[in-house]
Formats: structure tokens, sequence, C-alpha cells
């Protein structure tokens, strides 16, 4: 088979990403490719969003802090109801995932669980967990990022607040909100008018000289970047009022694509610096940190 720039390709072996799937008639779990991937068009996880993810960072070939992104996902599935999710399955299919698209470097593994068939209404059949493990490669953050306040809240007393879940319709509208008006993300105030978080990422800022982050009492989720800068940086986990963001000196963002990345200005207002101490800090700490250790 010729392929669209002219070199030869081997019949079923194009260059596309493969994929790592179990249930949905797959059994325990096989790769194919991302063409031959299928769900039943009556997956929970498509008809009503009953689904957990998970987006880890892979360096080398290797899953980082693949531990905790699995304690997470285990809880947000205990949390959705979804019931008990096969651990050390999952685990394998992240390391037959990795080694199907070897030349992904840094990759962003995501993992997807779902209720499985059911039908078109919201109850449940119980019947098998659909899981996918895909790999894709990680665009490198920018030095910097611009970000936007949304007029819409988290509902931090919600049933699904704390949880990630594939239910992400919120964070689609809200990023394209903020990517309208020149910002590469979004934050978003809860309910009580405190800071809760991005649409993809934790929040840090910097407010009379003290490190402070949103409680997970907020409602944001409990980011696993935010879980390693507080335990190897530190910083104060404490309500901040939106009132106060125009006096923050710094802030930064947290998550498993950007790291700690800088926040330059919010709702086109210049921060003092970007980075300034508290957040040069904390990309050293947690650079160095990670590189020591792929699973802390």
């Amino acid at each position: 088979m010729v392929g669209q720039n002219g070199d030869l390709q081997e019949e079923g072996k194009g260059r596309g990403m493969k994929i790592w799937i179990s249930g949905a008639g797959y059994g325990s779990g096989r790769v194919v490719d991302e063409s031959e991937a299928r769900l039943p068009a009556l997956d929970h996880g498509i008809t009503v969003g009953d689904g957990v993810f998970e987006t880890v960072k892979s360096v080398g070939g290797q899953a980082f802090a693949l531990t905790r992104h699995l304690r997470r996902l285990a809880r947000s599935a205990h949390g959705l109801g979804l019931g008990e999710i096969d651990l050390d399955l999952v685990r394998e299919g992240v390391r037959r995932a990795l080694e199907a698209n070897p030349d992904t470097d840094p990759g962003r593994v995501r993992i997807t669980v779902t209720g499985g068939p059911g039908p078109l209404g919201s109850e449940r059949t119980g019947r098998e967990l659909t899981v996918m493990v895909a790999v894709g490669p990680f665009p490198r953050p920018a030095p910097t990022v611009d970000v936007a306040v949304v007029p819409w809240t988290r509902n931090e007393n919600g049933a699904l607040s704390g949880l990630k879940t594939t239910s992400y319709a919120e964070n689609v509208l809200a990023l394209d909100y903020a990517r309208r008006r020149g910002a590469g993300e979004a934050l978003f105030a809860n309910t009580a008018g405190n800071l809760c978080e991005g649409t993809g990422s934790n929040v840090f800022v910097v407010l009379g000289g003290r490190l402070l982050t949103p409680p997970l009492s907020a409602g944001p989720l409990a980011g696993i970047t935010r879980e390693l800068v507080l335990e190897w940086v530190g910083g104060e986990e404490e309500d901040v009022p939106m009132a106060a963001l125009p006096e923050a000196t710094e802030a930064f963002l947290t998550s498993t694509g950007r790291d700690v990345q800088p926040i330059r200005a919010v709702d086109g207002r210049e921060l003092p610096a970007a980075p300034g101490p508290f957040t040069a800090k904390a990309m050293a700490v947690f650079a160095e940190r990670s590189a020591a250790d792929l699973d802390p």
C-alpha cells in the first residue's frame, strides 16, 4: 500500500496510534490499531458520559507517578459508583500500550474506564467495564500562560466534585471561552466565590508572601502534580477569594502536561513576575525530584 507521502506501507500496519482495550468484546485486553478499536454504540461512556479517566505522562517509555494516578482512578470509579477496577490489569495495559507506541516521547497516556454497554437512559445494567489505554504525543508547555476567569462556577457540593470523570463538556466550553480571549487556560470560582481550579489544572497563588492553593473542600480535583508540589516544595491549602486575585504577586498552574507553569496574566492583567521566586523554586524542585523518581 502506498502512503500519502509516496512511501510504502505494509497492509494493516499504518502509522496510527496503537490502543490497548479490554471489555467491549476484547476480553481481558489486547492491543489494536486505533482504526480497529471499536466500542458498542450503547456504551454508557458514550450515551451518558458514565466513566472516569486519568492522563499520565510517559518519559522514555515509562509512566510517571503511575501508582498515584491508578489510586486516583480507583477513587473516581468508587465515587461514580462504577465499582472495583482491576488496577493490575490497567497497569499491564499501560505497559503494553507504551510498548506498542515506542516513538512517542514524552507521551500522553490516556486511561479511560466506562460503565460498559448500558441502556439509553441513566440507569446501569452492571455489565463489564470497558477499559482503554491510548498513547499520543504530549506537547511541551509554553514557558508561561495567560488565564481567563470564566463566568460559570464549579459546584464544590456536587456529586462529581473531586472526581475525574469523562463528563468534560463544561471544561470544553470554558477552555473555548478562554481561547477566544487569548488565554491558554480558564479558571473557575466555586459557588462560595473562592478560587477553585482550571479546566485541567490546579492553581497556586502567592499572596502576602505565602504560597497558597485551594483546599480540596473548595471543589478542585486532587491533582497529582499539585500533591507532589505540596509534598516537595510546600505551600498551604487555604480558600482564596476571587476578589484577592488582583493582589497576587505571582501564580502558577500544575498538571500532568504542564508540570509547574508560570501564569503571566489573569484576564489581561500581568502579574509582577512570571516566574517569580516561589514559582521558580517550584519549577526547579519539581524538575529535579520527578527526574530522580518516576513513581514517587
